[in-house]
């Protein structure tokens, strides 16, 4: 079997919000093909138009070439040697950021296939999966404004079968503190005091000054823990805060090698890794981050925002993990979300969602959405 094509499908749904930090009305899809008509799917959290010019090339020489010319005529069944050749063979053009997410996407999809080719699904590839599913979070934002309006959102959530929540912060929230910790609370009420609380940070503030006003909110509300609490070159503010009682996480603002990482857990005081699974090199570069925490004694919770591929991902990585960490269920509004793949992952009874049996990632493409949504016909 060999490689006979390399897909970057750019897909955007508009919407009047598009300007905020919300990355599901974007997405660029990966598919790579075979000569015997199987494909692997991946997506990556990033610029499309970017991967798609990393992915096509031309290629500059050998040692920045086009992603697509890599895997051209490559026999797929070895995702990880595929990964080294893409990662040497792109070392010109950066080992880190935009070429991580575009070998993200495509260690996805790589993946996928290499599941379909054996009939097994990814966690069994992975080394077994240790849980059947996992507990998941609702991620609400844009947050609203009023206590109502907050206990709505959760309310919204819950029918949904979702008991835990994180809401994204907005540099508002620093305004009127009061006001915050008044729609943190109605939250917390609304949710249950058994329910996980997190706060998104994404930028709220600059500062560990900044941030550590909010504290005690957080605390009234009994956060569990905060992601992205500060600017991710900020390590000694990252340590600065950790020292405050709360836990943080790092990683879904732009970490996308293990040596980063490395870097938050041993000098930043990170006791979570938060790598979204398309940025970071797919699962071949997230196994290296949750060795790298393991050895640490730190936690690995996935970022997600996307649409179902990349939720039926962290499905995978997930099960495969010793201790069970909730999954990052996004509710967005965008069709992208939840029209992607003609599969979807209920939040059931429980509160849990189901890791999929079926051989490679459990989902296939919705041709009538990728049709609809493609963006540059």
């Amino acid at each position: 079997m060999k490689i006979t094509a390399v897909e970057a499908i750019h897909l955007r749904a508009e919407d009047p919000l598009i300007e905020l930090f919300d990355g599901s009305y974007d997405d660029c899809v990966l598919v790579v093909h075979t000569d015997t008509g199987l494909t692997g799917i991946g997506e990556t959290e990033s610029m499309a138009p970017a991967i798609q010019a990393i992915v096509r090339g031309p290629s500059a020489h050998n040692h920045a070439r086009a992603l697509s010319a890599v895997l051209f005529g490559a026999d797929p069944s070895d995702p990880i040697a595929l990964w080294q050749q893409m990662f040497e063979s792109t070392d010109y053009l950066g080992r880190r950021g935009l070429t991580m997410h575009a070998i993200g996407g495509l260690d996805l999809a790589l993946w996928d296939l290499k599941g379909k080719i054996e009939g097994k699904p990814i966690h069994e590839l992975l080394g077994g999966k240790k849980h059947d599913c996992l507990p998941a979070y609702g991620t609400i934002y844009p947050m609203a404004r009023a206590p109502e309006e907050v206990r709505a959102q959760v309310a919204s959530g819950k029918a949904k079968n979702l008991r835990n929540f994180k809401f994204a912060a907005d540099p508002w929230w620093l305004d009127d503190i009061s006001l915050t910790a008044k729609l943190l609370m109605a939250a917390r009420e609304e949710a249950g005091s058994e329910a996980k609380l997190i706060v998104d940070c994404a930028l709220a503030y600059r500062t560990a000054k900044e941030g550590l006003r909010l504290f005690p909110a957080y605390r009234d509300a009994g956060i569990w823990f905060l992601e992205a609490p500060l600017p991710l070159d900020d390590v000694e503010g990252h340590l600065a805060m950790s020292r405050h009682g709360i836990p943080i996480g790092v990683g879904d603002l732009g970490l996308t090698h293990v040596r980063e990482f490395i870097e938050m857990m041993d000098h930043g005081g990170a006791s979570i890794c938060q790598p979204d699974i398309s940025q970071v090199g797919g699962f071949t570069g997230i196994l290296k981050i949750a060795a790298a925490a393991a050895a640490r004694g730190k936690r690995v919770i996935t970022h997600g925002y996307k649409t179902n591929i990349e939720i039926a991902a962290n499905l995978h990585f997930l099960s495969t993990q010793p201790a069970i960490e909730p999954l990052e269920f996004s509710l967005s509004h965008s069709p992208l979300r939840w029209q992607t793949t003609r599969e979807h992952f209920p939040v059931e009874e429980d509160g849990c969602v189901r890791v999929p049996n079926s051989p490679g990632l459990g989902v296939t493409l919705n041709t009538e959405t990728i049709e609809r949504y493609r963006f540059g016909k």
